[in-house]
């Protein structure tokens, strides 16, 4: 249980860092041809919505939120 509440702290703070520190991410991977020509935002955007992603799994990794996902998923 703990296990799980750090390693889903550890993907919110990366998640966070992601939105927050676009620039250095954009910088360290490049620009995107397919989140250029998709988003309006281009790569930036599409790092913000990635880090979005990431905070919003973290949270559901820490609540063990989803099996319950996953299961209504498959079933």
């Amino acid at each position: 249980m703990i296990t799980r509440i750090i390693i889903g702290l550890v993907v919110v703070v990366v998640g966070f860092f992601m939105v927050w520190k676009t620039e250095a991410f954009y910088n360290f991977a490049g620009a995107m041809d397919w989140a250029e020509r998709h988003f309006a935002g281009g790569t930036r955007a599409f790092l913000k919505l990635l880090g979005v992603v990431t905070i919003i799994l973290g949270f559901m990794i820490m609540f063990n939120l989803y099996i319950a996902i996953l299961d209504a998923i498959f079933r």
